[in-house]
């Protein structure tokens, strides 16, 4: 006889979340189904929506987690530096995310696009302010510095939905040299 383990609530949110994020990436939020969601989470699709209510609050709640995680990662790579160190360490490391891991990318790609909607759009505006703030904080910059950092950030961004992380183009090697000269 297979003993199968007892997962938490808490468990099961984590697991549902994280099946949430590769097909919220893949597909977007009118195009991911929570069927396929339960399916990847190994749970049934009622559960999912136990847990969560709607598709609409679990996209939220995974747009949320993916912007609390990019924040965190800033955090544990800024610790102990301030000014253009800390910028330095917080640009390397989200480069590095953008290499090794696409599905932030894309969710992140696909939450912008979804800021038709009001109450997605405040998820996405307090998550990326959050960002900014803590930049700000950390960094010292300056309004100028702080909206070239971002706006290098969202460059880079484009840079790896076109999978051009090591380009031939010359456009694209000026473009990510740039993307790479301190701020």
């Amino acid at each position: 006889m297979v003993v199968q383990e007892r997962k938490t609530k808490e468990e099961r949110r984590d697991e549902i979340l994280e099946a949430a994020l590769a097909v919220f990436a893949e597909k977007g939020l009118h195009g991911a189904s929570t069927d396929e969601i339960a399916r990847q989470a190994g749970i049934s699709q009622p559960y999912v929506f136990r847990l969560f209510g709607t598709k609409h609050e679990l996209y939220k709640a995974v747009v949320a987690r993916c912007f609390r995680r990019t924040l965190a990662l800033f955090q544990r790579v800024a610790e102990g530096k301030r000014g253009e160190d800390a910028l330095h360490a917080i640009g390397e490391a989200y480069g590095a995310l953008l290499d090794s891991d696409r599905t932030y990318l894309r969710l992140q790609m696909q939450a912008y696009a979804a800021c038709d909607d009001p109450e997605i759009r405040e998820v996405v505006r307090a998550g990326y302010g959050d960002l900014v703030t803590y930049v700000e904080r950390v960094s010292g910059a300056d309004p100028s510095t702080l909206s070239t950092f971002f706006a290098k950030g969202m460059l880079m961004n484009v840079i790896a939905s076109m999978q051009l992380q090591s380009p031939t183009e010359p456009w694209a090697v000026r473009l990510l040299e740039g993307c790479k000269e301190p701020v």
